[in-house]
């Protein structure tokens, strides 16, 4: 059964998977368990064996199962295609989120670039292999995961599938995946990750009359917030940069502090983003920064960091070559041209890819239309990307 993409992007924009990112919201327009249903009953028109993996409650993943010829255990190949389910919020969006339109060639609406477009050509690639059933195919595994958006639970959930002596609908660990996320049809070989963590100042409240009474914790941060803006500008500058991914990063994405505007604040908080090149550790970046706010604030300026919640891991091109020519190789064949990229944003790829499994990311649209107020996709990209999936399966 051939599927008619256009319809199934909208039909799955249409349905409100916003992740809170963290927020303390509610409502029916948050978390993935409505694509997760849509999902199931495609699943199970198309025939298709399915399993659900709970991540959080009403976040399940969901992964389907394509048995290939050859089937695994007679030495066939498996090939993995995943998309996450989840959107941003639509905050400040000037565009019905929810209410796709087809105009010049592009569909609006929230999660088409962002992922649903490279979901629905996996759909698409995995219906046609479905119908036509090619020799050699690999068995393909497509997986649909929650919470990328804010911090790859589901993708981590999702690499317990092929654990050892787990029974699962995953015949074994893949012999590579391809990760959807919108690359303009240019495969993805490497990728920075993301370090997140909080930051605090603490200082001793007081009445905003009496300021000498107290100790702002808003001023001490700003001293911080200096610093900080030295070490992105200055000492990032001086580490090696990556020949795919460029230089190392920082920023200060949010601050927080008092509680009234005649109270001297005793607490302010910022949240910190480090992207670290392919080949960083983490906890050595950490340590990195730790030492130069010491050295530059002095030992007597204590600051509280909190445990990072993020550790975002980076995708390295060490794995994933054959794949990558492979795929741009066909992209080429179908529309000129593909180039084997590095990027400067975080995917389900790279946990995927620290389980083993060569990954690659992949699909249409451009990352400068995602999270936009008004998103769109090319259609003609999300039929193109259908049909480079569908030929990289029939290769085997």
């Amino acid at each position: 059964m051939s599927i008619d993409l256009v319809q199934t992007l909208s039909e799955l924009v249409a349905i409100p998977s916003v992740n809170p990112m963290g927020r303390p919201l509610s409502g029916p327009e948050y978390l993935e368990y409505r694509v997760t249903e849509w999902l199931q009953k495609w699943f199970e028109a198309h025939k298709l064996p399915w399993q659900r993996q709970t991540v959080e409650p009403k976040r399940d993943n969901i992964v389907a199962r394509l048995d290939g010829d050859p089937l695994p255990e007679h030495g066939g190949k498996v090939l993995l295609f995943e998309a996450h389910q989840d959107t941003v919020p639509v905050d400040g969006m000037t565009i019905p989120p929810w209410d796709p339109q087809v105009r010049d060639g592009k569909l609006y609406g929230r999660g088409s670039c962002d992922i649903k477009g490279g979901m629905a050509a996996m759909l698409g690639a995995v219906a046609r292999l479905a119908k036509e059933r090619p020799a050699g195919r690999p068995t393909v595994i497509m997986a649909c995961t929650v919470n990328e958006e804010h911090g790859y639970s589901g993708a981590v959930k999702l690499t317990e599938l092929w654990g050892e002596g787990v029974k699962s609908i995953v015949p074994r660990r893949p012999d590579a995946a391809v990760i959807a996320e919108p690359t303009s049809l240019n495969v993805v070989v490497a990728h920075k990750g993301a370090l997140r963590w909080n930051l605090r100042t603490h200082g001793r409240a007081a009445h905003s009359s009496q300021p000498h009474l107290g100790e702002n914790a808003v001023y001490k941060m700003a001293r911080v917030l200096l610093a900080l803006e030295t070490y992105a500008r200055d000492e990032l500058a001086g580490f090696p940069e990556h020949e795919l991914c460029g230089r190392a990063t920082l920023s200060v994405g949010t601050i927080s502090g008092g509680i009234s505007v005649n109270t001297v604040p005793d607490l302010c908080n910022i949240e910190i983003d480090r992207r670290l090149l392919p080949g960083e550790d983490g906890r050595t970046a950490l340590a990195h920064l730790k030492n130069y706010l010491v050295a530059r604030l002095g030992e007597q300026y204590p600051l509280e960091h909190e445990e990072p919640w993020m550790w975002g891991a980076t995708l390295s091109h060490d794995t994933n070559k054959g794949l990558a020519e492979q795929l741009a190789a066909l992209a080429r064949r179908h529309v000129g041209k593909s180039d084997i990229i590095g990027v400067p944003f975080g995917t389900d790829a790279s946990k995927i890819s620290s389980s083993g499994v060569p990954s690659v990311v992949f699909g249409p649209g451009s990352i400068a239309q995602a999270h936009t107020c008004d998103e769109w996709l090319p259609i003609n990209e999300l039929e193109q990307a259908s049909e480079i999936l569908f030929q990289l399966a029939c290769q085997g």
